[in-house]
């Protein structure tokens, strides 16, 4: 590891200050991403800007009725609130889903969000890896992709987005805010992260310095019968092969409002929407959640040893949909 300078921060005006416009400066929350990184020399920071302590920790209700959620709130705070619990179960769900709780315990809303891939590429510094070093190659696209991408990559890169938190987040259409030395901005989390095409190490749409300063969560009623479901490899602390985000209103066994999200499928949180306009006004049956979920699968693209992903994500919707159905019946 590099030597490195460290500075804490104050306040969110005095971070932005610390961190100016120097490339190789970075933001320091929990750590449990960039800390690794910087130990087996993928992250390499002159700077680091120590935001823990800054006042983003709360979680705090919308005037509108959905919640704000401050960038240092931990994983565990997340998961335990009130009113995460009651209004966007899937949310929680995703939360538990996600490392362990030691892990969670340390880990904030804002590195979530920006968790780089764990890609076997990507973190092996002896390798090429095009979001590591732009035009080296992708080695996983004839390499070990079994856990790779099937929707939205490009021949430049193949790696999918770990974040279990983001794909619930991408489904009730949350809003992250930020700051730069400029003033305050948001931004829809469907237009945060930047399509692979052939710049894989431009990931998100921040402004360069940005500091990300919470996440907003609209009202949604439906998000209150939600679930997440996740598929792993192992039982715990293991990232996912398939996940889905779901919530379903359903009327007289139609389905009034659906919303999906698919994880460890794309470079980031997938939000359905071919999907989701099958579903809408649709019965509530398994048949029409098995179209909902071909219609969202027929752009998937999966390498030869990942197109088990598709079967997978099938089933996986049409599971978590027909739950949500029975449930809404009873």
């Amino acid at each position: 590891m590099r030597e490195f300078d460290y500075r804490r921060a104050d306040d969110v005006s005095g971070a932005v200050a610390l961190l100016g416009d120097d490339p190789d400066a970075r933001y320091l929350g929990g750590g449990t991403n960039l800390v690794d990184l910087m130990k087996n020399g993928v992250e390499r920071p002159a700077r680091l800007v120590d935001v823990r302590g800054l006042p983003l920790d709360r979680i705090e209700p919308a005037g509108d009725g959905g919640l704000r959620i401050g960038a240092t709130v931990t994983n565990s705070d997340l998961a335990a609130h009130p009113g995460v619990r009651r209004n966007y179960p899937a949310l929680t769900q995703a939360v538990l889903a996600g490392a362990s709780g030691q892990l969670r315990n340390m880990a904030t809303v804002g590195g979530n969000l920006l968790q780089r891939t764990r890609c076997g590429y990507f973190t092996d510094v002896t390798k090429p890896c095009n979001k590591r070093r732009p035009g080296s190659g992708c080695p996983a696209v004839e390499g070990e992709h079994h856990n790779h991408a099937i929707l939205g990559a490009s021949g430049h890169c193949v790696a999918v987005h770990p974040s279990d938190m983001g794909v619930a987040l991408t489904a009730f259409d949350a809003v992250v805010t930020y700051r730069t030395a400029d003033g305050e901005g948001e931004l829809p989390l469907a237009d945060f992260y930047l399509p692979v095409g052939d710049t894989p190490h431009r990931e998100t749409a921040l402004p360069p310095g940005a500091l990300v300063t919470g996440v907003t969560l609209p009202p949604a009623p439906v998000a209150a019968r939600s679930r997440y479901r996740k598929v792993r490899e192992r039982a715990s602390y293991a990232f996912a092969i398939g996940s889905v985000a779901a919530a379903l209103d359903v009327g007289g066994g139609v389905v009034r409002e659906a919303r999906l999200a698919l994880g460890a499928v794309a470079s980031r949180p997938w939000r359905a929407r071919a999907a989701e306009a099958v579903l809408n006004g649709a019965p509530a049956t398994a048949e029409s959640f098995a179209a909902a979920a071909d219609a969202e699968l027929a752009a998937a693209r999966p390498l030869p040893d990942n197109g088990y992903k598709v079967t997978l994500m099938r089933n996986l919707v049409v599971g978590v949909l027909s739950e949500l159905a029975e449930e809404a019946a009873r």
